[in-house]
């Protein structure tokens, strides 16, 4: 199948493409993505620069029509979209198929914002005069999209953009091709003005300057790596140009005495390697309390070994493959680094299976400490680390000690460290008694430190980047 780009209505092919690959099984090409130039970044943007009035002028009827009709879809078709997306991206494909019905329900709760978006108005201090406080779209939005959540983050941004009236221009990872395809084609035949969604697909270093640096993107929303993030903001910083960043993470998960342990060890398994590992909210540092720290260990390494790992396909996989050989070869390095730090591996081995792909078995580097490169970096794997503390004020001095702020976790049974971690945790969501992946689509999503930069994902939040704040005054 061709993936071709969908610009100003029309979808559009190009001399080169991308080959699609399943990292479950590397012979199965689920088709070729168009590699866009520089050129046709350009007509993406001038269709979108030409069609933000038009959308910024439609009703919220007109919008929840749309919004609504999406997400309707998505649902309908969770399944099929749910395979396609696991066999792109290698998730299993229950996960697969709930990330497509949760984009469903970011589109059908937008669609319901367009309905209930509020203003203020005011008395001012001087008589007679009224004021009213709107708010009013960006313009056009420029949307880049990771590969490890192909139709979820896609979601979240193109969802509330066209709710609060803006045309967007979305570039999604080479990766994953299909999933972004299959999103724009519905949204192509949801009634939208052409111009007001456009899908550019190609390297991210040959086209994302282009859309990053045009003046008439107004505003971008990247979520990706930090050092991409950093480049952007830049770029953001010397166009005066709105920006949003999701970045990385090294997520703690506190580990107390008190901890129920079969809670404990089943959130831990969820956070680290459900999904591959392969997200920014994994818990990738298990800090954990001496007194049940040997028992945690020998609990969650049986659990660990248990586990199937396998094509993302089949029944009955709790872990499917890497995405590509690149992030494979970059998780097992950051294994054999931890081995020479003085880390002790259980795991994380490359696995053979019935078709050649992209296998490793979760991992655990057990005797670490907070210094260790493996619990600095972002790995983006199946692979954790546990760090064992005296007690609560040492761990939640070591969750805290880290470059990022995404998600933080904790397992205890004393409601007098869950809430104080929860107020003193340095992270932008806290997590007590559950995974530190795993959020819901109606609330907002972001971090702190070198997780996130500028306002918050998803939810009733989603609005302070998407709109801009309009004051206006009136002598009637």
């Amino acid at each position: 199948m061709d993936f071709k780009n969908f610009i100003d209505g029309t979808w559009v092919a190009t001399s080169e493409t991308i080959a699609n690959v399943n990292p479950s099984d590397v012979s199965d090409i689920i088709g070729h993505a168009a590699k866009a130039d520089a050129a046709q970044m350009d007509q993406a943007i001038d269709a979108a620069h030409r069609a933000a009035p038009e959308w910024a002028a439609s009703t919220p009827q007109q919008r929840f029509d749309v919004l609504d009709a999406v997400g309707t879809e998505l649902l309908a078709r969770k399944a099929e979209l749910g395979r396609l997306l696991s066999r792109e991206e290698g998730k299993t494909l229950p996960e697969g198929i709930g990330e497509v019905a949760r984009a469903g329900q970011i589109f059908k709760f937008f669609a319901g914002e367009t309905l209930r978006q509020t203003g203020d108005r005011l008395a001012s201090v001087r008589p007679g005069v009224e004021i009213d406080v709107t708010r009013s779209p960006v313009g056009v939005i420029g949307l880049i999209t990771p590969w490890n959540f192909p139709i979820a983050i896609p979601a979240w941004k193109i969802a509330p953009a066209l709710c609060y009236g803006n045309a967007v221009v979305l570039k999604p990872a080479e990766l994953v091709p299909g999933c972004a395809h299959a999103l724009v084609e519905i949204l192509s035949r949801a009634g939208l003005p052409d111009g007001v969604v456009n899908l550019v697909m190609g390297r991210g270093s040959e086209i994302g300057p282009r859309l990053v640096e045009s003046p008439k993107v107004d505003a971008i929303s990247f979520t990706g790596s930090v050092p991409t993030g950093r480049g952007i903001a830049e770029s953001c910083g010397r166009h005066l140009k709105k920006l949003q960043l999701e970045m990385g993470g090294k997520n703690p998960m506190v580990v107390l005495d008190d901890a129920d342990l079969e809670t404990a060890v089943s959130a831990c398994l969820n956070g680290a390697f459900f999904s591959t590992g392969q997200r920014c909210t994994a818990s990738s540092r298990l800090i954990v309390t001496d007194g049940i720290h040997d028992r945690f260990v020998t609990a969650l390494s049986e659990a660990m070994a248990a586990m199937k790992v396998g094509n993302a396909l089949e029944d009955g996989i709790q872990m499917g493959p890497v995405v590509d050989e690149r992030q494979l070869q970059q998780n097992l390095s950051y294994i054999d680094i931890a081995a020479q730090d003085g880390g002790k591996v259980s795991g994380g081995e490359r696995l053979n299976r019935a078709t050649e792909g992209f296998y490793m078995a979760p991992a655990l580097v057990t005797e670490t400490d907070n210094s260790m490169r493996i619990n600095r970096e972002e790995v983006f794997g199946p692979i954790a680390s546990v760090i064992r503390v005296g007690g609560y004020d040492e761990a939640l001095q070591v969750a805290n000690d880290t470059a990022f702020g995404l998600s933080a976790g904790i397992c205890s049974t004393s409601l007098k460290h869950a809430s104080h971690f929860r107020q003193n945790a340095r992270a932008g969501m806290v997590m007590v008694n559950l995974p530190t992946a795993g959020v819901d689509y109606h609330v907002p999503f972001g971090g702190t430190k070198g997780s996130s930069f500028g306002p918050r994902e998803q939810g009733r939040y989603a609005a302070e980047f998407y709109t801009t704040v309009k004051t206006a005054y009136t002598l009637p």
